[in-house]
């Protein structure tokens, strides 16, 4: 079990992230995550998950893998793909780190946010308390695991070789942010074009 130590909130985290970011294609967990990287810092190139916890873990891995593809087809590097995820759906979904070990892009980028509740539905408690996720993600088999407390040096994340395993604790609770104001398919569609324009 990891020790207790100070904190930062998602939301902050998640700020600190994506201002390393550059051309990454990022999926973002369903709920307050999207939403706060929605009012954080909206592009074509996020994906806005509005359903189906538990699977940004696989929609990244599925992408990841198309475009792992298509570089290879094409001759070039890969662009790379960061997964942003919570606690309760890697545990909903951890078949998800087996079969990424197993696949092994080397452009995936999975970060687990971790505020051991689920904090989109009413903060019930997880259990990954309980379970390290980082000692999961390495019998999972991830080629890096790295696990940041008070301070996030992503670039470490983006120049290692992946698949990578990303572990913060963060403190519960969501920011008050407004809902995403897009439908389902301008997240689509929009994304679909972003990766189109840039292959």
């Amino acid at each position: 079990m990891l020790k207790e130590v100070i904190k930062m909130d998602r939301i902050e985290a998640i700020s600190q992230i994506i201002d390393e970011l550059d051309q990454e294609l990022v999926v973002c967990n369903i709920g307050f995550p999207s939403r706060e990287l929605y009012h954080l810092q909206d592009h074509e190139k996020n994906f806005y998950m509005l359903g189906s916890m538990g699977l940004a873990s696989s929609i990244g891995l599925g992408l990841s893998l198309s475009l792992l593809k298509n570089a290879e087809t094409e001759n070039q590097s890969p662009r790379k793909v960061v997964v942003f995820d919570g606690d309760g759906s890697i545990l909903m979904n951890l078949g998800s780190l087996v079969t990424i070990s197993a696949q092994g892009p080397l452009n995936l980028i999975l970060v687990v946010l971790d505020n051991q509740c689920y904090g989109s539905t009413g903060s019930q408690c997880t259990y990954s308390e309980e379970v390290d996720l980082s000692l999961l993600a390495e019998s999972a088999g991830f080629e890096t695991v790295l696990v940041f407390q008070e301070e996030i040096n992503f670039e470490k994340a983006l120049q290692s070789k992946g698949p990578v395993f990303v572990h913060m604790k963060v403190n519960p609770g969501n920011a008050d942010v407004p809902i995403i104001d897009l439908n389902p398919e301008e997240i689509k569609y929009r994304f679909m074009k972003e990766i189109e324009n840039k292959l």
